[in-house]
């Protein structure tokens, strides 16, 4: 009955998470009430609390790796923002070519995501359209495009995407390996659409007129801030990589590290108010707690699941009806994870393959293998198809006020393309080089 009845309220949880716009309930509440239920239920029908507690303090540890990493993240974005960094970027865009803005908006928010991950590149990215683009549905479209090249970008780099950065902590994936094997298959993935958009996108953009208001100027920041903070967080994010792999401790430790060394004594010398805006303490309370919080609660609700045996029995009915004891296989369960995943979070659903699947020492499930890379591929990239299928959808649908059935109609095919595009190149990469 226990069994069952979690179950039950996960797929609700996951269906209010889903019609979040519709029902008028925060994301962030419906994943943390789903959390506490499960477990609720799970420690009620269990005679050994002491067990239920052991297991639910091992997968908090875990996952509060995960969260002090974002926040480390997220903080970084900020305080480059509060410096203006990114009009290092947007000073440089002269083009109003529809076609040609496509193709530098599209690479720069790939690149970006690799360094910045596609949750904060997506709303840098919405920031920037809005200085460049007037008209609203235009923007929409080219918001709609950079949720699908964020997304690529994401899914090959270990700091890119939170499920790629969930793959990559606990050990199923390497940086080194994540970047060499899927960077091709992601790239296809944004070229294929920006090819197809080539032959049908004409004429310019209108870009707005340029208001300068005083809050622009309340907490000036020198060319030299701006330019050495931007390329600062830029670096500091890429360190973190290198961090761990050399000292072999939490990636958000090397976060920790690389967000405290920066604007503290560069500003040592500036009044106290404008110091605390440029700080981290100032723009840590910009983050977006929310999504901390969605990211913990659905955490917490798929652990209650590997912990009750719902994930260890999922895996074995996949097993039985698809089977992932072949590569053929595996690319089936790797594509359909990465469909469900424009449906419903991505971070539910490899936090699910990882509670279904254990590391071998050899084949396609060891550290590296086949599966645990499409996994990172398909999950990144799928949720695209539809704007509630990822963070950076989320967040621009919020951002912009960009309607389900407008994404739908106008992004969502060009995304399924792209999503097939790079799967085949992943396939057709593992024949040739495997």
């Amino acid at each position: 009955m226990t069994y069952t009845l979690m179950l039950v309220i996960f797929v609700l949880g996951y269906a209010a998470i889903a019609f979040e716009h519709q029902l008028k309930i925060d994301k962030a509440a419906a994943a943390l009430v789903t959390g506490v239920l499960t477990w609720t239920l799970y420690i009620l029908a269990s005679q050994h609390y002491h067990e239920v507690e052991e297991h639910l303090l091992h997968h908090l540890s875990e996952i509060s790796s995960i969260l002090f990493f974002l926040i480390g993240a997220m903080t970084i974005v900020e305080l480059v923002d509060a410096h203006e960094g990114f009009s290092v970027i947007t000073d440089r865009i002269k083009t109003t070519n529809k076609v040609k803005l496509l193709w530098i908006i599209g690479l720069l928010s790939f690149f970006f995501s690799a360094a910045l991950d596609n949750l904060t590149t997506s709303i840098v990215m919405v920031s920037l359209l809005r200085k460049l683009i007037a008209d609203q549905k235009d923007r929409w479209f080219f918001v709609g495009m950079v949720v699908v090249a964020a997304n690529a970008g994401g899914a090959w780099s270990p700091i890119g995407d939170v499920t790629t950065t969930m793959l990559w902590i606990k050990g199923h994936i390497t940086a080194s390996s994540v970047i060499t094997e899927l960077i091709v298959p992601s790239l296809f993935t944004l070229l294929t659409p920006l090819a197809i958009l080539s032959f049908r996108l004409k004429g310019n953009v209108s870009r707005p007129q340029r208001v300068e208001t005083a809050e622009h100027y309340l907490d000036p920041t020198t060319p030299f801030e701006r330019n050495f903070v931007f390329i600062a967080g830029v670096a500091g994010l890429i360190f973190v990589p290198v961090f761990k792999t050399v000292t072999h401790l939490p990636p958000f430790m090397g976060m920790m590290l690389s967000l405290w060394l920066i604007t503290d004594i560069l500003h040592r010398r500036k009044p106290t108010a404008v110091k605390h805006h440029l700080s981290p303490l100032g723009v840590l309370q910009k983050i977006d707690t929310p999504s901390v919080l969605f990211f913990l609660g659905i955490l917490l609700a798929v652990a209650s699941l590997q912990s009750m045996g719902q994930l260890g029995d999922l895996a074995a009915a996949l097993d039985s009806s698809i089977g992932t004891d072949t590569k053929e296989g595996v690319y089936i369960v790797g594509t359909i994870i990465g469909l469900l995943s424009s449906i419903v979070d991505n971070v539910p659903l490899v936090a699910a393959a990882m509670g279904m699947y254990d590391i071998t020492e050899t084949g396609l499930f060891m550290q590296d293998g086949t599966f645990w890379q499409f996994l990172a591929y398909c999950a990144g990239t799928g949720g695209s198809a539809l704007i509630i299928g990822s963070a950076a959808g989320v967040a621009v649908m919020g951002l912009e006020k960009i309607d389900f059935g407008w994404y739908l109609k106008n992004i969502s095919l060009y995304a399924l393309v792209g999503y097939f595009a790079g799967a085949g190149i992943y396939v057709l990469q593992n024949m040739i080089f495997s």
